[in-house]
């Protein structure tokens, strides 16, 4: 149906479990979301970092999806998201990914899949506090907020602050009755103010 908003979560080997189940949890609570896993490479099984098996059935197709959530995976050489920055495939398929009406939304370290696919390049973004001047260095406009919102790009901090950031979207596409409801459910209230640029 139109009136949904289909969600595509990225997952990579050693993908951190808590960025991305935290705004699937989220979205999970709401009745006009369409989730699905992917990964660049097209169907395969994931095997995140707390060693759970994850079997991605869908294709990759960007085209399809309202918003692309990309989990942090770790920090530092050997992590999940250095790998994935090296082997470069990932950050391609994002930067390709882009278009007029996709929204791209990242938890934790998976701003640096962002950064390095140049998408953060001018952008306020934030990530968690130990990888900012990584980001920095990759040309984002580092704002110290749990969640930024620039339109297009979302990002928040380190692993918690994905609740957070999956109720700021939910408020934002299906208002704040919405965001109420799945506070409610989770028994979680956000944390901290959304920093989010001003439409004229």
């Amino acid at each position: 149906m139109e009136d949904h908003l289909h969600v595509h979560t990225v997952l990579y080997d050693d993908a951190e479990d808590q960025d991305f189940i935290g705004p699937i949890t989220v979205f999970g609570v709401l009745e006009g979301v369409r989730h699905t896993y992917v990964t660049a490479e097209g169907p395969r099984t994931v095997t995140t970092a707390s060693g759970a098996e994850i079997t991605v059935r869908a294709p990759w197709s960007p085209g399809s999806a309202d918003l692309i959530l990309v989990p942090g995976g770790g920090y530092g050489e050997g992590s999940g998201v250095e790998c994935q920055i090296a082997r470069g495939t990932l950050p391609q398929a994002l930067a390709e990914a882009v278009r007029p009406g996709l929204v791209l939304a990242a938890v934790c370290t998976g701003t640096l899949l962002l950064a390095a696919a140049g998408l953060t390049k001018g952008r306020p973004c934030t990530t968690h506090h130990i990888a900012l001047d990584d980001v920095r260095a990759l040309g984002g406009d580092l704002v110290r907020a749990r969640v930024v919102d620039d339109g297009d790009l979302v990002t928040s901090g380190g692993v918690t602050s994905g609740l957070d950031l999956g109720l700021w979207l939910t408020e934002r596409f299906h208002g704040p009755q919405a965001a109420l409801l799945a506070e409610e459910v989770l028994e979680y209230e956000r944390r901290g103010t959304v920093w989010h640029r001003r439409q004229e």
